[in-house]
């Protein structure tokens, strides 16, 4: 498994594994946890597998957690989607950096999301599975959500956003979470 340092993200980790195709398709491991110290994370800190189904041109996020955050290993298990992570860290080095990878099923690609990093991605096939591994358990009341159209940000979606959730739709700007941060 080939392993690189996102240079736009302090501590975030593309992780590429070499999958073994055949006549009947491929095999290769997702995740390794000697892979996962190996950069100086700790495997048994995932706590809680998740995945969700979406359509084409479905965009979920930007999304991140207060409190200490929430790490995450983030893979589009079927599929294809554009993936960003944006740095809210205060203290870090890269601080709004932001960080842009498409994510398949065919290459089961996976990126480790920093806490205190805003995550979100758009569907870019009919149908696209995104597993997650987070390092804590979810807690509703600590979610928080940025607007994925915020003109600061000017992220380049690829696709027309098609759907997102009422979260979404209704999220502040960076502005205002950051604002709301240092209140």
């Amino acid at each position: 498994m080939k392993v690189t340092e996102v240079p736009e993200i302090a501590g975030a980790y593309l992780f590429e594994p070499t999958p073994h195709a055949d006549e009947r398709g491929f095999f290769c491991r997702t995740f390794d946890a000697d892979v996962i110290r190996s950069v100086g994370l700790d495997p048994v800190a995932f706590v809680q597998d998740s995945v969700s189904r979406s359509v084409r041109g479905v965009l979920r996020g930007l999304h991140l957690r207060s409190g200490a955050g929430e790490a995450k290993l983030v893979r589009c298990s079927y599929g294809r989607i554009f993936d960003v992570v944006v740095d809210l860290r205060a203290d870090s080095p890269t601080y709004l950096g932001r960080a842009f990878f498409e994510l398949s099923g065919e290459t089961q690609a996976t990126v480790y999301v920093p806490a205190g990093c805003a995550h979100g991605f758009q569907s870019l096939t009919e149908t696209s599975d995104v597993s997650y591994r987070i390092d804590r358990p979810h807690d509703p009341a600590e979610d928080v959500t940025i607007a994925f159209d915020d003109p600061e940000l000017a992220l380049p979606w690829p696709l027309p956003v098609t759907s997102t959730s009422a979260r979404d739709r209704e999220a502040p700007s960076l502005a205002e979470v950051l604002k709301r941060r240092e209140g």
